[in-house]
């Protein structure tokens, strides 16, 4: 039973740590007699079963069914990934192709999306990346293409260097060189915004307020002009405060025989679709320095258990830009997984820095 302070003695860990290892490899429920068949545990089955039996009964094993052999509870996995996991470093192969992948990258667009597809190639896991907010990645220029029909593409380039488009349909005419004054004195505007508060996105009332200004301070045909800038920004910039999150992999839960419930795969593919619950949980390691890892319920797919999520931060020099992440089963293996989330985060951001740079 629990030493002083509620902790487990070695023993006890040596078997949990055991058990979880070898239903993470198998994923059917662990007996005594083949643990101690594929462990050196230094003790008797019966010793084995008594210790299991007290694993069971303070929350860390349980059994699916009467008969069965023990699986992990999520306590037993937080256990297991605290203070049981034994890390290694992710193999050559996998540290070149993250660092090729770091290394290649013309664009953040491309990097990220990468990213995404690169987790879930190594993991055989989906893998989610969240593209950076607004709020600490503003836009630093801005173009439109014209298209037909009074219609043009707003063509955003943030400050990390992620290009997204926006088709707008314009309200009024607008002459060719009218647009490109247009999105000359727009982009004075945001440069202007941003010097005044460096390394914040410019707000819609803010650029309104400073066009505004000049509207009323100019009483030349510039005015016109003006006019249609504003009226273009508030149709441009609205709802572009959205953020985005690249998956790959999701179909990879349906081979999972945790997911073979239709209902619970379908719940899970919703998630994925509606991005919402992923992005509250992206969200809550925007603070961290380091991997964090949400086992089952304590993650925002509680509506959906046996889930995990091992994520990490990842920025430009000293700025958290966004989050890159592994989301399996809670049978994932965790050795594996969280240095690869780790290394790739530390290799993202190297690359971030990079562009920026170049």
């Amino acid at each position: 039973m629990p030493g002083p302070g509620g902790e487990l003695d070695r023993r006890e860990r040596e078997i949990l740590r055991a058990l979880v290892t070898d239903y993470i490899q198998t994923g059917e429920p662990v007996a005594s007699q083949p643990l101690l068949a594929r462990h050196d545990l230094d003790c008797s089955p019966a010793t084995v079963r008594s210790v299991m039996a007290d694993l069971e009964a303070l929350g860390f094993l349980e059994k699916p069914h009467t008969s069965s052999g023990r699986i992990p509870t999520e306590r037993g996995y937080r256990l297991f990934v605290d203070s049981l996991l034994k890390v290694r470093p992710p193999s050559p192969q996998d540290r070149e192709r993250i660092e090729r992948l770091a290394a290649a990258a013309s664009d953040v667009g491309a990097l990220l999306d990468g990213t995404a597809d690169l987790l879930h190639d190594l993991s055989h896991h989906a893998g989610v990346v969240s593209t950076p907010r607004p709020k600490t990645d503003p836009v630093r220029q801005l173009e439109f293409v014209r298209l037909r029909e009074n219609r043009v593409i707003a063509v955003f380039v943030s400050q990390a260097g992620l290009v997204t488009n926006k088709l707008v349909q314009l309200e009024f005419p607008m002459e060719p060189g009218e647009l490109e004054r247009a999105a000359n004195y727009l982009n004075e505007k945001l440069h202007e915004a941003q010097d005044a508060a460096p390394g914040a996105a410019p707000s819609v009332p803010d650029l309104r307020d400073r066009i505004l200004s000049d509207m009323r301070a100019d009483q030349s045909a510039l005015r016109d002009l003006l006019e249609k800038a504003l009226a273009l920004a508030e149709q441009t910039f609205a709802d572009t405060g959205v953020e985005r999150v690249l998956a790959h992999g999701e179909a990879t839960f349906l081979d999972a025989p945790e997911f073979a419930d239709v209902q619970k795969a379908r719940a899970l593919l919703k998630a994925f679709a509606e991005k919402d619950k992923i992005l509250r949980v992206l969200d809550r390691v925007l603070t961290a320095q380091e991997v964090q890892i949400f086992i089952g319920a304590e993650s925002e797919f509680a509506s959906v258990p046996d889930v995990s999520v091992v994520a990490a931060p990842y920025g430009r020099g000293d700025k958290v830009l966004g989050t890159l992440a592994v989301v399996g089963p809670t049978r994932m293996n965790y050795a594996r997984v969280i240095p690869l989330v780790d290394l790739t985060a530390r290799q993202i951001s190297r690359a971030l820095a990079a562009l920026s740079d170049g």
